[in-house]
Formats: structure tokens, sequence, C-alpha cells
């Protein structure tokens, strides 16, 4: 058994439909629920036919277990909010004789509002007894563009980058979300040699307080009005097939585009792609060899 083991932390999505209630309990962390809100989540998941089975979830243990493989170190998976829990992970780990773990979060760029919330998870899980090597961001990473950048090349679409939302506050603390996102799509639109490309936001939650936009949605009929026909998305702010992509994207995004007689493709997603799980691999050999050096 290797002292080192690597902490893969994501986000996390219910089981199945009737865990639903008791997710978005957990991700609201106390706040009240509305019930139209939760009606909203739960129709989502339907739609996208998960009645008592999660395909996003095999999608995670697929990437856990190929980066174990491509690393021949241990690797064990921890969700933001759901099972297994980030201390579950490093219980799991410790408990295999893990003195060393780093943590690599499923989402390339940092903020306060959500990397920041995971490496608190983890030292808190951690508590003292393991050390701890945490990869805060990876947005610029040569594999990461690489991998992206053949998303795009040799399309005669207009490119929209994509990412998560969040509140527009963060810009006021000089939060690096919005930055690191924009210099993510100008390597990859580079290195593909796309010109022609734009960002939005995607995904924003309703909160009653102003988010980071444009909103995809209101991109599109912007887009529409300057005479643009056919629209690529590629979401820079995720790594696999989950609620954010197939029901924001393929439905709500697909959706508006048909309604302004636009043509609308998305990439397919690095899931456990094989050379993105290399990638993967590579950002947590750097993270090992800098604190070596």
């Amino acid at each position: 058994m290797s002292d080192t083991a690597v902490i893969l932390m994501a986000y996390g999505s219910p089981e199945r439909v009737a865990d639903v209630p008791a997710y978005y309990a957990d991700i609201r962390g106390g706040r009240p629920i509305s019930p139209e809100n939760l009606e909203d989540l739960v129709a989502r998941y339907r739609a996208l036919g998960i009645e008592d089975s999660n395909p996003l979830n095999a999608i995670t243990e697929a990437t856990r277990a190929a980066l174990e493989a491509e690393l021949g170190l241990p690797v064990f998976t921890g969700m933001k909010h759901w099972a297994p829990r980030i201390a579950d992970a490093v219980d799991a780990a410790l408990g295999a004789g893990a003195t060393r773990l780093v943590g690599l979060v499923l989402a390339p760029h940092y903020s306060r509002l959500s990397i920041a919330g995971y490496r608190g998870l983890l030292d808190d899980a951690v508590a003292g007894r393991a050390g701890v090597i945490f990869v805060e961001s990876w947005h610029d990473d040569p594999g990461l563009i690489a991998f992206l950048a053949d998303r795009i090349r040799d399309t005669d679409a207009h490119v929209v980058f994509t990412a998560h939302s969040l509140p527009a506050r963060i810009l006021d603390d000089g939060d690096p979300y919005q930055d690191q996102l924009l210099e993510t799509s100008r390597l990859v639109a580079d290195s593909a040699g796309v010109e022609d490309w734009s960002f939005s936001f995607q995904s924003e939650s309703p909160t009653g307080e102003p988010w980071l936009g444009p909103d995809i949605l209101d991109h599109l009929e912007d887009l529409s009005g300057r005479g643009v026909d056919d629209v690529l998305v590629c979401p820079i702010g995720f790594v696999s097939d989950h609620l954010e992509i197939r029901w924001d994207i393929d439905s709500e995004a697909k959706d508006k585009a048909r309604e302004l007689g636009l043509q609308l493709d998305r990439i397919e997603m690095p899931n456990d792609d094989p050379r993105f799980v290399h990638a993967l691999g590579e950002i947590v050999r750097g993270a090992l060899a800098a604190v070596a050096a």
C-alpha cells in the first residue's frame, strides 16, 4: 500500500429520484426550501429518466477507477453533497494506510464559494491525521487545454464556452473565478485556432440576488440577433455529463435555440476519456513533484 492516496472530490448527485429531497436539503444546508424549487428539481431528474438509478454517479466512479489505474495509487471518491462523503473518503484512505493525501476537485476553476468549500471539508475530515496536498486550480493545465481544443477544432460554428454561474458579489472580493474561466476559454480557442467564440454562464440558482452573466439563454438571443445561426457549446466549467449538462444545455438551451432558429450542439464531455484521465494524472503527479522539489 502506498503512503499516498488521492481524494477525488465532486459535487455529488442523488442516486434516485426519491433521494432528491434529501439531496436538495443538503445543498441548502438548513436554509428554507421552496416547494416550487424542489418540485422543479425532481421534475428535471425525472425528465432525464433517472428514477431508480442515476448514471451520473457511475461516471464519477469510472473516472475514479481510471485515475487509480493511471497513477498506480489508491484513489477515493468524496462527494460534497452525497455519499460517499469527503469525510468517508478520507477515513477510507487513512484506514488503508495513507499518510499523505492529494485533494483534487473535479472542477478546474477556483472560487472561494466552491473550491474553498471542498478544501475546508477535506481539512476538517483529515484533522491533522495526514499531510494534505491540495490542487486549488487546474484551469490552465496543458492537458485540459489540449483535450478541449480537440473537441472544438475544425468547427465552423460559433463556439460558446460556458460555466456554472455564481453570485456576482464574488467580484467585489476579488475572486478569480471569472478571470480563470475567461483565461481557459482564450487558451482553448487559441490552441484550436478558433476565432469566432464567446463566453456565457449557465445554471444560475434562484437565490434572489444578482448572479454572473450573461446567462446562456439570453446570450443565445443576442447571438441570433447578430446573425449567428450555428452554435457549439463547450462547457469548460464542467467535466462530466451531469444535470447541468443534460438539462441546462441538452434540454433548456436546445429548446431556446430551436425557438430562435439556431442549430445548437455541444462537445462530448470528458467523463472518463483516457486522454482526460491522463491529464488528471499529470496534475496529481505535478502536485506531488512540486512538494518534493
